[in-house]
């Protein structure tokens, strides 16, 4: 599996209309779960997080929204930030606009009850990390805030060791760094290793852990 573990620079600078790193002064990290929510393993990873008081920003599939209201809306009341991952995890380079639209705002429709926030910023990550440039322009139109990421843990491959996977984030990310995890049952080994020890070794750096607005 070919990936970047971190985003090169060149490539934020190409798409500076998308979001990957958050710029601050400040000792701060924004990690983000994909997929969810997901029975169990998005309740542990809420767990995690409540023991170092870290928030965390989930990006969410529509359909996962509906088989498990009860685990979306507990991220939302711990204090949360969610966003939209699509309805059904499409993918854009495989779908007519329109209809990936269509399935963009269907899953917004979703969300934006629960969020009870006519204000909230409408935050979305395409899954695969794979957008057109007819949709990106389509949805920055329509208020999206489009965010990618600056490290990826690689929870998500199988060829890799959860040892590995730790090593990822602990030597790539920095101050603003957005980092991506999958709060999924395929991840799910890989991240019930690495995630408390990123919690415990970036607090004891000093590291807090924000969501991403």
């Amino acid at each position: 599996m070919l990936y970047l573990v971190k985003t090169p620079n060149f490539i934020k600078r190409l798409f500076q209309n998308l979001t990957w790193e958050i710029n601050t002064s400040k000792k701060v990290i924004y990690l983000t779960f994909d997929d969810g929510p997901t029975p169990k393993i998005t309740n542990w990873v809420l767990s995690e997080l409540e023991k170092y008081n870290a928030k965390a920003t989930f990006f969410c599939i529509g359909k996962n929204i509906l088989n498990h209201p009860d685990v979306f809306e507990n991220i939302v009341n711990k204090g949360h930030a969610v966003g939209n991952h699509t309805n059904n995890h499409i993918n854009s380079w495989k779908k007519q606009a329109k209809l990936y639209i269509e399935n963009v705002n269907q899953a917004q429709k979703i969300i934006d009850p629960v969020l009870n926030d006519t204000n909230s910023v409408k935050l979305f990550r395409p899954p695969y990390g794979k957008l057109t440039l007819s949709v990106t322009k389509k949805l920055l139109k329509e208020d999206y805030k489009i965010i990618m990421w600056d490290v990826l843990s690689g929870d998500f491959d199988q060829s890799i060791s959860k040892e590995k996977c730790l090593k990822n984030v602990i030597k790539n990310t920095t101050s603003g760094s957005i980092i991506v995890f999958h709060d999924s049952v395929k991840a799910s080994k890989k991240l019930q290793f690495s995630l408390p020890k990123i919690l415990d070794y970036f607090s004891e750096k000093g590291f807090s852990f924000e969501i991403i607005k």
